[in-house]
């Protein structure tokens, strides 16, 4: 059947046929065309008319194409989508072909290897993954951008889970697996993320990346880093000489905060919006550039837990706090820094442009300022952070020589290099500068001569240069006295043989101009490529001063304290806020809460109403030990922190309707995710455990977890539960503490006040919030029947059964106003005296400690009675 095709077609099939899984952009002439089903699915995607031509089979061929020259922007909107784009060029010039122009895919453009466009975000990095499977349980990770250049690589062990943590905590858009990964796991990665999956099953390191695997010493990890690196170079087909050394990594270096975590506490963007605004992140993100962001988000995803490296930051960060005219100085002058990563690695990926060129002029003529600014600095860190800002003025002088100031976007239209940069450029430039000025010359000569004064000379690139004369004033010409070129509606155009040698003359020297410029381009592109590792060790510094600097803008402006990191196990946290909840609602609305929690005080039961502020509590407490970790200043009037090694939450509840899991499902795995992995340096926040089950069944599951995690684990624990039978437990279990979010109740309507009390509280006050949603009255007059019905219910069969009837709170109340009243605290009436007498009469020894509760219930109801 392939023999029936034109020769043309069995190229494009030829080539097709090692891209089966991506977009083919087939190049003829001035149009990237696509075929058979390329053609039927880009139409559709890219919603462009679906043609057809004549292939030379027995039917005509489905075809679309679009013009090369605006391909870009519909590579990237398939791109976006997930997609794959093959771009297959000519390779030789159509007039010296003999039969079909040879072609061949010079790029494949994927998810994880976009180097521009608008599909790449400045502040966050593009990372493309490699994951290899091992004996026993192991797997070798690597992430790069090829954007910047970085790459970061470790390996794991036991559950595949930490290699989805992994892949979430790195955004990456697209994965390197071998042809034969387990097709489980593949379904499990596709549900976490929204992934391209790609194939590459040679793992032999190449002497030309061999400089890249310095740092990897272990045999795994080298056989996945040179997993991703083969496809790397197989696809993309060019220079990768910005690729840094990978740098090897462990996550226990780092605080763990895993995927479900992350998402709950929304550190870098929200659960509802999926984006950055409301985010952690976006509260933090006071930079000034593009390269101190993405290091923000690094920073923020990963924690630190070693103690020497957070004191560093935070010293810094106090550093520029005090230094405020330097500071507002400093941010000034980083505004005028552009993406230094991202023009390196354009830069050795052969296609920056004069116009980046001239964006990396102007960053490193700010770096002489900053070096200044930073200088001046107390402290040695200061000065270390100074010392390693490298102004490269080789680069800056051979830019400030060679590129025009403001170039085109073009490098094919000349008009890049300076006059005076190179002598034979100049000489063309001359010609053609003398040339034009001759031909206008000889405009104001044949107009003086004609009498003509419309005459005029012009030019366009199919006759070249012309004289135009109007139909009006033809007359005015002699016989003969030009050569006629063209006719027009209106006009006559002609040429002399002076022109024509003039034009020649011209035409040469802009088209060799042209060609010199281009030429001349590519050499200073080479002598700034020698200087990528220093421009990038450079964007290192000014990213981190970036980061600090946004750490101590956004710690002055919210007025943040720095915390100090207790040896033992100490958490006091005085007039604590939720940093971002604060920032929304403005902070003098916002009710400052305190956190005491130290060796005896390991476990805080948290209750009280619906809406009272129990999860953004909890929430606060976390992003604490976040901000103080990543080395930022806290949201507190004073802080003592330890430092946690983990962080799990469970808070909120929703299906994960992809893997067909209940929301009570996700929130048992959520929970075992946390009671597994924990150890007694973690944190964990557990909010309403249980809710998505019967009452008994969820209050036994959460009173076993509050057990477990106190007498087997030891973690910091924040638990909060509208289940208030479990406030008995302050009793059994040493290091529990009851807390309550206060409410109080004014003419039938609930007051909350957001504050943090110890002890129980008394109720939830659900129906009271029903009404605050402004559920109908009739509703809410039903609902407060139902439950007062309830509650006759429940103590009647617990006067039959021994269940209690009254919640471990008003048990607690209860009690306490019995003692007081038998020590004849207060006077007491004749009625309250007999009921006391009565309660004298019976042996309350004797009774289960359920039936005592439930006797000391119904004496306090005929007392209020």
């Amino acid at each position: 059947m392939m023999a029936a095709y034109t020769p043309m077609i069995l190229q494009y099939l030829q080539v097709k046929a090692d891209y089966q899984d991506a977009f083919l952009f087939f190049r003829l002439g001035d149009f990237y065309e696509m075929f058979f089903d390329d053609a039927i699915k880009a139409s559709q995607e890219l919603e462009i008319t679906l043609t057809s031509r004549d292939g030379g089979g027995d039917d005509r061929i489905p075809m679309c194409g679009v013009p090369y020259h605006s391909a870009p922007a519909y590579i990237e909107q398939l791109i976006e989508k997930g997609y794959k784009v093959a771009i297959c060029e000519q390779t030789e010039d159509p007039k010296q072909a003999k039969g079909v122009v040879k072609r061949e895919v010079v790029q494949l453009i994927t998810p994880g290897t976009m180097m521009e466009g608008k599909g790449l975000n400045d502040k966050e990095n593009n990372y493309i993954a490699a994951i290899s499977i091992f004996k026993n349980n192991t797997y070798g990770f690597i992430c790069s951008d090829i954007t910047t250049g970085e790459s970061r690589a470790t390996l794991l062990s036991g559950s595949f889970e930490e290699v989805l943590n992994e892949l979430s905590l790195s955004g990456a858009r697209e994965v390197v697996i071998a042809s034969d990964f387990d097709e489980e796991l593949q379904r499990k990665m596709r549900e976490r993320a929204s992934l391209t999956l790609s194939f590459e099953d040679d793992t032999a390191s190449k002497e030309a990346y061999h400089n890249l695997l310095k740092n990897v010493s272990h045999e795994m990890l080298g056989v996945t880093v040179s997993r991703l690196l083969n496809y790397l170079y197989r696809t993309q087909k060019r220079s990768l000489d910005h690729l840094q050394p990978v740098a090897p990594y462990q996550i226990h270096q780092y605080m763990k905060i895993d995927y479900f975590s992350k998402r709950n506490l929304e550190l870098t963007e929200t659960i509802r919006s999926k984006g950055k605004k409301g985010s952690l992140l976006w509260l933090l993100d006071e930079t000034m550039t593009a390269m101190g962001g993405r290091l923000l988000k690094q920073w923020v995803d990963r924690p630190l837990i070693e103690k020497e490296a957070i004191l560093r930051r935070q010293s810094l960060v106090g550093i520029f706090i005090e230094s405020y005219f330097e500071r507002i100085e400093l941010r000034e002058r980083l505004k005028e820094v552009y993406d230094l990563e991202r023009l390196a690695g354009r830069v050795a990926f052969g296609n920056v442009n004069a116009r980046d060129l001239m964006q990396l002029k102007r960053s490193l003529l700010q770096v002489p300022e900053l070096k200044d600014l930073v200088g001046k600095l107390p402290g040695e860190e200061a000065a270390k952070l100074a010392g390693s800002l490298d102004p490269c003025e080789a680069i800056t002088g051979l830019l400030e020589r060679a590129i025009v100031d403001n170039p085109p976007l073009s490098l094919k239209d000349g008009n890049i290099i300076q006059d005076g940069y190179h002598e034979e450029l100049d000489r063309y430039r001359d010609a053609s500068r003398n040339g034009k000025t001759w031909i206008a010359q000889l405009e104001r000569q044949e107009r003086e001569k004609t009498g003509i004064k419309s005459l005029k000379i012009g030019y366009n690139r199919i006759f070249g240069y012309y004289i135009e004369v109007t139909r009006a004033n033809l007359h005015l010409l002699q016989e003969g006295q030009y050569e006629r070129k063209q006719t027009l509606a209106n006009a006559e155009r002609y040429i002399t043989p002076e022109l024509k040698e003039k034009e020649t003359l011209i035409l040469q020297a802009e088209e060799k101009s042209v060609e010199l410029e281009y030429q001349l381009f590519a050499e200073i592109r080479e002598q700034v490529k020698e200087y990528i590792p220093r421009l990038q060790a450079l964007a290192k510094t000014v990213s981190e001063l970036d980061a600090l600097q946004c750490f101590a803008t956004v710690s002055e402006e919210r007025h943040y304290v720095k915390p100090e990191f207790s040896s033992d196990r100490k958490m006091i946290i005085k007039d604590g806020r939720h940093p971002v909840v604060e920032k929304v609602m403005n902070a003098q609305e916002y009710v400052p809460n305190d956190c005491d929690m130290n060796a005896e005080r390991e476990m805080l039961l948290i209750t009280g109403p619906n809406m009272s502020g129990k999860s953004t509590y909890m929430r606060q407490i976390a992003l604490t030990a976040i901000l103080a970790q990543i080395g930022c200043y806290v949201p507190a009037s004073s802080a003592i922190m330890p430092i946690f090694d983990q962080v799990f939450t469970r808070i909120g509840a929703a299906d994960d309707l992809i893997s067909g899991q209940s929301t009570f499902m996700v929130e048992m795995l959520e929970a075992r995710n946390a009671i597994v992995h924990a150890s007694s340096d973690s944190l964990i926040l557990f909010d309403e455990i249980g809710r998505g089950t019967s009452t008994y069944d969820g209050m036994a599951l959460a009173q076993a977890m509050i057990e477990y995690i106190h007498d087997r684990i030891g973690s910091k624990t924040l638990f909060s539960t509208h289940y208030h039978e479990l406030t008995v437990l302050e009793a059994e279990l040493a290091r529990l503490k009851n807390v309550h979010v206060s409410a109080v109740e004014q003419n039938g309507k609930v007051v909350f006040l957001h504050k943090i009390k110890e002890g129980a509280a008394d109720k939830s006050y659900g129906i009271h919030v029903a009404e605050l949603a402004e559920l109908p009255s009739e509703l809410i007059r039903r609902a407060n029947d139902i439950l007062v019905e309830l509650e006759r219910k429940d103590n009647r069969e617990g006067q039959q059964t021994g269940k209690p009837t009254a919640t471990a709170a008003e048990a607690s109340e209860q009690l306490s106003f019995f003692a007081e009243h038998g020590e004849q605290k207060v006077p007491l009436k004749r009625k309250e005296k007999q009921l006391i007498d009565d309660l004298k009469d019976l042996n309350i020894l004797e009774l289960t400690p359920l039936q005592a509760l439930n006797t000391l219930y119904e004496l306090q109801k005929k007392l209020k009675a």
